[in-house]
């Protein structure tokens, strides 16, 4: 499975932005993680093939919906109430699984990155 994220771009505090990443080949539970200048690559938002069942890290609880629709094979990442500290190169990710053995979302697969800055 191929991966495109898009979406990303410069906004001020307090506004939004939506990601989305369209998928080529079949796709089964999808997720967005994040990287900060200076900081590891960590996870931002997890969904499972039918939409049913999503996770979402602390920091963007209430901020952040993920959602999809597999019709357009296409994941999508609605960020409102935007902070400088979600400035990140945010990537959309792929996996037969949506939990491995220590309940981590594991990616099969990684799209490129989409840059997101927030400025203050």
């Amino acid at each position: 499975v191929q991966l495109q994220a898009s979406g990303g771009g410069l906004v001020q505090a307090g506004g939004s932005l939506r990601l989305s990443c369209a998928a080529s080949g079949r796709t089964f539970n999808m997720a967005w993680f994040r990287q900060a200048p200076g900081k590891e690559r960590e996870f931002v938002a997890s969904i499972s093939w039918g939409g049913i069942t999503t996770s979402y890290a602390d920091s963007v609880k209430g901020r952040f919906t993920i959602s999809r629709d597999n019709a357009k094979n296409t994941l999508y990442l609605q960020m409102n109430s935007l902070k400088p500290e979600d400035t990140a190169v945010y990537y959309c990710a792929a996996a037969m699984a949506l939990r491995d053995s220590r309940g981590s979302f594991s990616p099969d697969a990684w799209g490129q990155g989409t840059l997101v800055t927030v400025s203050s």
